[in-house]
């Protein structure tokens, strides 16, 4: 990247042409199958942007991420919201039943955004399956990189199988290059030729391909980030657990924490963490002083220690916790 810094003085491509090449390859799709943009919401406002119209709507689950209800408003489509379960899951027969004529978009995300749970690949693959062809589908992967192998989609299947689906992920989550906004899309290529003709000209800066080039060639340091990542999620989880807080499985890089109170308990402790209208919180895992801040506001030093103790020994995951009858309210 600082290579390609020391030609700032010169315009990147008209319109990108190595970067979806390069993403491409990886994936194992042809080049014109792939749109980039700056992240995933810019990739995402290209697609609103594509299908909105008058009297045209998206269908997605709430909450979600907090972009989609903006750009759908910046590209006047009308948003109905589908509640999620009483479990944090996308209830995607409810999402089914919400499309109708005026629907233009549906997006399931998976790993979903805010609560990290992931709907089953049956599950996924029958919602699909009953969308009308005519309403393209967003699949949003964005924390796709902390799926287990088991957990994991042929996306390659997928896209042969349902030429509306689009599948989005991004470069600012596990590869950490969230301030470079880099993201991308790929599918059918006639959807994907769809949302190109908003491509912006000079959009794509040189340095996102000298930054994708770069990471695809760390593999290993990808694994091993996501890793310690995954296993902190864990530890704390199971601490928040063992507290009474009712934290839903996660399988990206946050935890999401219910209401109410959540948010001005972690501001108390002088943790700032995304809320919801509900008072629930998501926070970001991974850092370790920041995970043993929230145990501390969240379930006391006593239990704190403790769990550190069994964590550290090796069978944290066998520890019975005091109140038996708060284990299975948990």
């Amino acid at each position: 990247m600082n290579s390609v810094l020391a030609h700032a003085n010169r315009y990147p491509e008209f319109l990108p042409d190595r970067l979806p090449r390069l993403i491409a390859d990886r994936v194992g799709v042809d080049a014109d199958q792939v749109v980039v943009g700056a992240g995933a919401t810019g990739v995402i406002l290209q697609i609103m942007q594509t299908l909105a119209g008058p009297a045209r709507g998206m269908v997605f689950a709430s909450p979600t991420f907090d972009g989609y209800p903006i750009m759908a408003a910046m590209a006047g489509l009308e948003t109905f919201a589908v509640p999620l379960d009483s479990s944090g899951r996308q209830d995607l027969w409810e999402m089914s039943r919400a499309i109708d004529e005026r629907t233009a978009l549906v997006v399931v995300c998976r790993p979903h955004n805010p609560t990290g749970t992931v709907p089953a690949a049956s599950e996924l693959k029958a919602f699909l399956f009953g969308v009308p062809r005519h309403v393209p589908v967003i699949l949003d992967e964005a924390y796709v990189e902390f799926l287990s192998v088991e957990e994991m989609l042929d996306p390659l299947e997928l896209v042969a199988r349902y030429p509306n689906l689009l599948i989005v992920r991004t470069f600012s989550k596990a590869y950490g290059l969230a301030g470079l906004r880099i993201g991308y899309a790929f599918g059918h290529r006639d959807l994907v030729r769809r949302v190109r003709r908003l491509q912006l000209p000079f959009g794509t800066p040189d340095t996102a391909t000298a930054a994708v080039a770069a990471s695809y060639a760390a593999a290993t340091e990808l694994s091993e980030r996501v890793l310690r990542i995954t296993v902190g999620r864990e530890m704390l989880r199971t601490t928040l657990r063992r507290s009474g807080i009712r934290v839903p499985r996660s399988r990206a890089n946050f935890l999401y924490l219910p209401g109410p109170g959540m948010v001005e308990t972690l501001a108390r402790a002088g943790i700032a963490a995304k809320g919801y209208p509900d008072g629930s919180a998501r926070i970001a895992v991974g850092d370790a002083v920041a995970d043993r801040a929230v145990e501390r506001a969240l379930c006391g030093p006593a239990l704190v220690r403790a769990e550190r103790a069994g964590h550290e020994s090796g069978v944290w995951s066998l520890t019975a916790p005091a109140d038996p009858g708060r284990a299975r309210t948990s």
